[in-house]
């Protein structure tokens, strides 16, 4: 009897061991682990990689920008057995060499949020359309100010950043400006832009890029943000500036603090982004390669809606209670 209980013990050994072996191994590597949106994006990695018995490695830059750590963290987790690394890269082309390097070894890369430059660096993309989601606060702004002469203040994110340039250029293509497209590649400037500055997407930046722009030109009407703590920066300065009331601000996120700003007032629109499912849907991609070895490819949309204080004709929108019930994936 005890020899047989030996055996056992060492045949349940044996499939614990298996199935650990077994276990796909996903590494998520984001910009920074404090920004909101990242942390929804690990929520959402940890939850998809949980219900699929999934081993999840996580790191991240130490700020934005920082692509050494990066690839030290993408070598890392190759080093680690990672099937499936799921990126949103810091540099859209200093990343690339680590991208491919990991590739070569058998590593299903997929970008998330931000594209590789070139896109097809990686495997695929799962993301927001940043163009589409200026779209849509481009034609909410155009709709809400219709007839009146606009001077337009845009608080970017910084020179030559993919999303940056996508949400910058959708907004003013929403709005009605002629010649811009997708393809566009440049920070477009008609005329109605009287100022422009990098916000880096971040709060205090934003507050000190409105406060020079109105100081340039105080008939500043509308102003289009990168994200919402930009956007919360620009109010405070209008704020001070006692302009906050003549003044419509749009945003793209979506965050839950973002939302509560639109249903204040301190937003007119934020186009709603979702991070978590951008997490999620990557986790089940990168475990079905694991187990099957087919790759995704190309370009995934995960979804955008605009989130608005009131519904304008002919602009779909929902109202701020539907984007805090939904902020980031939540729901």
């Amino acid at each position: 009897m005890k020899f047989q209980k030996t055996i056992l013990a060492v045949a349940l050994s044996g499939l614990t061991l298996s199935a650990y072996a077994a276990q796909p191994i996903i590494g998520l590597i984001t910009k920074t682990e404090t920004n909101p949106f990242f942390v929804k994006m690990k929520e959402g990695a940890e939850q998809s990689a949980k219900q699929l018995g999934a081993k999840l490695l996580t790191a991240s830059g130490k700020s934005d920008g920082d692509n050494a750590g990066q690839v030290t963290a993408i070598e890392n987790m190759v080093a680690a057995g990672a099937k499936a690394i799921l990126i949103t890269p810091s540099d859209s082309k200093a990343i690339v060499p680590a991208i491919k390097k990991a590739r070569e070894q058998g590593v299903l890369v997929i970008a998330l949020d931000s594209p590789t430059d070139p896109v097809d660096a990686a495997d695929a993309l799962f993301a927001t359309d940043n163009f589409a989601a200026g779209i849509l606060i481009g034609k909410y702004a155009k709709a809400a100010e219709a007839g009146k002469p606009l001077k337009i203040a845009t608080l970017d994110l910084f020179p030559g950043h993919p999303v940056g340039i996508a949400r910058h250029n959708g907004f003013l293509a929403g709005l009605g400006v002629q010649g811009i497209t997708t393809k566009t590649t440049d920070l477009a400037k008609p005329a109605q832009v009287v100022c422009m500055g990098d916000s880096y997407g971040d709060q205090a930046k934003g507050q000190t890029v409105m406060e020079n722009c109105l100081q340039k030109n105080p008939d500043i009407n509308l102003v289009y943000t990168i994200n919402e703590p930009a956007a919360a920066g620009a109010y405070k300065a209008l704020q001070a500036a006692g302009k906050e009331k003549d003044v419509m601000i749009v945003s793209v996120d979506g965050g839950c603090d973002g939302v509560k700003n639109v249903k204040s007032g301190v937003i007119a629109a934020t186009s709603q982004q979702y991070p978590l499912k951008m997490a999620a849907w990557g986790v089940k991609a990168g475990v079905n390669y694991a187990k099957t070895g087919k790759k995704v490819s190309g370009y995934v949309d995960t979804g955008v809606t605009l989130i608005a204080t009131k519904k304008l004709a002919g602009v779909d929108s929902k109202d701020a209670n539907f984007g805090i019930n939904a902020c980031w994936g939540t729901k």
